[in-house]
């Protein structure tokens, strides 16, 4: 069983360091010093106090590996429009794409059913590229739930996690995804087969396209977002409407609000992604976290005043610093 690993990054170099210590067929693609640290000196991974270095398979050539029974995509969501075509070698009559993106998927109202069956959403995937070159019955969801730092090339820090849930688009319970599940635990993760993988999207979402542009904004951390009383007011305006589109969709949310904000706090001073970011002066993951539920809250009528206000604050705040296009 070949698997490729789409982005070797901070989530992507965690798995495959994972994947290949547990001695699966596993290669990566990476790019620039990192790629060049981990061709040289391996891929190390520094997890629970410890330190471990595998060697494993790297390129930034697609080509060069062939098609694979599994590419798994550790991009961040505004990268992938542009990996789509170098990915194409890698893609065989059978591969499997296991979307390990955060945000709304490509893929979301395939199997779906209803009105918006096939529907392709033009904030995530413009032009519906990815609909058509990646294919949706190709896709595997993966909800990404640990956090994990590129501390220097070749070398991840694990901070927290080890829960990556997977699920067909269909909800059905197949081969292909029981395969990749067993792999992942041979190496360590969980990553449960579930039969709602949408759900699941949005819970993880629900958090995300808030905290992650109130923290853009504001460059507080999650405790400091969610325990203040007037940005835990924002936080909430915006995933009550947020839930009221989800609901639309046929999704469930197995929490409610404030106790979605309260784990969030819990998890103590941490920065989101979206800060991380905007501190590195790398692009953000606006659209896929944000822009995207603006965009589902049109298809199903649902009004969406302060998510629209949080993200032309946000929006202009990339544009200003040449991190938004």
């Amino acid at each position: 069983m070949k698997i490729c690993i789409y982005g070797a990054g901070a989530i992507g170099g965690f798995v495959g360091a994972k994947l290949a210590a547990a001695g699966a067929d596993v290669s990566l693609i990476a790019r620039g010093a990192h790629l060049a640290a981990i061709r040289e000196k391996g891929l190390t991974l520094r997890m629970n106090g410890e330190s471990r270095t595998v060697r494993v398979t790297a390129t930034d050539d697609p080509r060069a590996l062939g098609p694979q029974d599994y590419v798994i995509i550790g991009l961040k969501a505004h990268s992938l429009p542009a990996a789509v075509e170098p990915m194409q070698p890698l893609l065989g009559n059978d591969t499997a794409i296991v979307t390990a993106v955060n945000g709304i998927p490509y893929w979301y109202f395939y199997r779906h059913g209803g009105a918006l069956e096939g529907r392709r959403l033009e904030s995530i995937d413009p032009g519906g590229k990815q609909w058509d070159m990646l294919r949706p019955e190709r896709a595997i969801g993966c909800i990404v739930y640990p956090a994990t730092e590129l501390v220097e090339p070749g070398i991840i820090q694990h901070v927290y996690g080890d829960k990556f849930p997977l699920g067909e688009p269909s909800g059905e319970s197949t081969g292909r995804a029981q395969r990749l599940a067993d792999a992942f635990a041979a190496a360590g993760l969980k990553a449960p087969v579930i039969n709602n993988i949408r759900d699941e999207i949005w819970l993880k979402l629900w958090g995300n396209l808030c905290f992650n542009p109130i923290s853009a904004l504001t460059h507080a951390t999650l405790d400091v977002i969610a325990f203040d009383p007037a940005t835990r007011a924002v936080a909430r305006n915006m995933m009550s409407e947020a839930k009221a589109i989800g609901d639309r969709l046929g999704a469930h949310f197995r929490v409610d609000v404030e106790r979605r904000i309260d784990g969030a706090g819990k998890v103590g001073a941490h920065k989101t992604s979206m800060l991380q970011d905007l501190e590195r002066g790398r692009p953000m993951e606006i659209d896929a976290l944000v822009k995207v539920v603006q965009e589902l809250g049109r298809v199903v009528d649902v009004p969406t005043p302060t998510l629209d206000t949080v993200l032309a604050l946000v929006q202009q705040r990339a544009r200003v610093l040449g991190l938004y296009h």
